[in-house]
Order: C-alpha cells, then sequence, then structure tokens
C-alpha cells in the first residue's frame, strides 16, 4: 500500500536536498514568485503509479500547490494523454518537477511491466508476487508500483517470513535441521518457505512442515511432478514457482497448477514510463 506520509515525506525530502543542493541557481536566479499552472503529458501508452507520491512533492515545497490527477492510480493511458493538472507557484513547479516525474516515470514503468505479466494468467488462479529484488531505498515505492500493476507483494523485509534458500541450507546442512532450528525459534504467526530444486528437497520439505515450497528453476515436468506430489501430501501447503519466468514462460508455468509465481523482472527489467510536464500559464 502507498506509504503514509510520516514513512514517505522524510525520503521525499531528502531527495529533493538531493536534486536541490545549496539552490536551485537557474529558477532563483529568474525571481519567479508568481503561480503557474502545469500539465503532465504521457508521451507513451502504460499503467500509471505513483501520483500521490509525486503530488507530495510538490505539496513539501509550499502549501499552496494543487495537485489534480485527472487518471486514476493503475489506470492504462494513451500517448498525449493529459493525466495531471498543477497550481503551485513557479518556482515550485520548476524545483519539483525532476523529482516527481523520476518517481512517477520510474513506478509507472514497472506498473505497465507488471500488467504485461498479470495479464499473461489473469484466467488462471495463479497470482503473480514480487522479489526482493529492488532499488535499495525505493523496495516500498517499487512494490506498490507492481500492486498497482495487479501483482501481490511478496515479503517486504528478512523479518516478514521465513525463507530457507539454497544458501541457508547450504551453510546449515539440510533442510531438516534448518526447519527445526528455526521453528524453535521464530515467532507466530510467521511462516516457514522453502527453495527445493528437485524432488528429493520437495519430499524433505514436506516432510518437516514448510508451509510454503518454491521450485526454483525448475523444468516444466518437473514442476508438475513436484506440484502432484505436494498436493497429494499436503493440500495445504502453496505452491512457489520461480527462476528464470518471462512473458514468453510465465503461462505455461501457471498452467502447471502452482498458486503463485514470483519474479523479479517487472521490477528489474522494466523500462520507464515517458512523462512530461508543460507549463501552460503564470
Amino acid at each position: 500500500m502507498l506509504p503514509p506520509p510520516i514513512v514517505l515525506d522524510p525520503w521525499l525530502k531528502l531527495w529533493l536536498r538531493e536534486d536541490i543542493g545549496r539552490g536551485d541557481r537557474t529558477t532563483q536566479g529568474l525571481s519567479l514568485h508568481n503561480t503557474g499552472e502545469a500539465t503532465w503529458i504521457a508521451k507513451e501508452s502504460g499503467i500509471i503509479a505513483g501520483l500521490p507520491i509525486a503530488g507530495r512533492v510538490f505539496q513539501l515545497l509550499s502549501d499552496r500547490s494543487e495537485f489534480t490527477p485527472l487518471v486514476q492510480e493503475g489506470d492504462r493511458v494513451q500517448s498525449g494523454q493529459v493525466i495531471i493538472n498543477i497550481k503551485a507557484p513557479l518556482d515550485v513547479l520548476l524545483m519539483g518537477e525532476r523529482v516527481a516525474l523520476n518517481l512517477a516515470m520510474r513506478l509507472s514503468g514497472i506498473a505497465t511491466l507488471t500488467r504485461q505479466y498479470t495479464e499473461m494468467i489473469a484466467d488462471l488462479p495463479t497470482q503473480l508476487v514480487d522479489t526482493r529484488k529492488t532499488t535499495p531505498g525505493l523496495r516500498i515505492l517499487e512494490k506498490y508500483a507492481t500492486q498497482m500493476g495487479g501483482a501481490i507483494n511478496h515479503r517486504l523485509g528478512l523479518d516478514d517470513a521465513v525463507m530457507i534458500k539454497d544458501n541457508h541450507i547450504q551453510a546449515d546442512g539440510s533442510i531438516q535441521t534448518a526447519i527445526t532450528q528455526i521453528r524453535q525459534r521464530m515467532p507466530y504467526p510467521l511462516t516457514i518457505e522453502v527453495e527445493t530444486t528437485n524432488l528429493l528437497e520437495v519430499e524433505e520439505a514436506l516432510n518437516y512442515g514448510a508451509d510454503i515450497i518454491m521450485l526454483d528453476n525448475m523444468e516444466l515436468g518437473l514442476i508438475k511432478q513436484a506440484v502432484a506430489i505436494i498436493r497429494n501430501s499436503n493440500p495445504r501447503v502453496k505452491i512457489e514457482a520461480s527462476g528464470n519466468i518471462t512473458l514468453a514462460t510465465i503461462r505455461a508455468v501457471a498452467e502447471t497448477g502452482v498458486d503463485y509465481i514470483s519474479s523479479s523482472a517487472p521490477i528489474t527489467r522494466s523500462p520507464w514510463l515517458d512523462l512530461s510536464m508543460r507549463i501552460s500559464s503564470k
């Protein structure tokens, strides 16, 4: 969900300070004090995300800023479409422009690619989830953008849930010992997910009470076998497929009957959605 101001505002102030530095030499050199109006225009089609965040940028610079979105978060827009009207002091419009646009373009790009992935499996019960492969400092916002694209969030951080991955197993010795030790120390009601790469590991994860079993980088035939084993053993265990998920492969993976497909691609491979601001009057 969208972070509340107590969480969001310190980030925005930091990013504004990064851009403005000791002062906007161009804008402040012009001595602009009048109120102006501006519009944001989509320069290509895509899914919009981050407009409330962009609006907050201008509001932090001046409480006289009026930010009026003409579309809703998660809406599809077309090239040339006006998506926002802004009324604010001219110096505020110019000083806030780049930070606000950068955030909205980045998040809209993520939402756009996420929507392409979710549309590939929209008629199936499998859900797309994101990962922790995010830009440091932007994780909450990038995961918000995947939601706008139709995905659901995987854990936000290491404290959200237990995920026993290959390196944990290698370091600790086995799935059995990892689950046994962690279950004695973890708080209620966290769940335990185990990453598996073959059917022996799937059986071990089942035997020791994993709540979620990830099928990592398995080929389709092996995924189908693993799904059958898990469903027959314990239908309550959730199944997640992961690894090299692309637009070309996601539907075939979903058709194996897994509950979730996790992919970093909507965040790590998404281009920015091109947006621009035009000052229309003063």
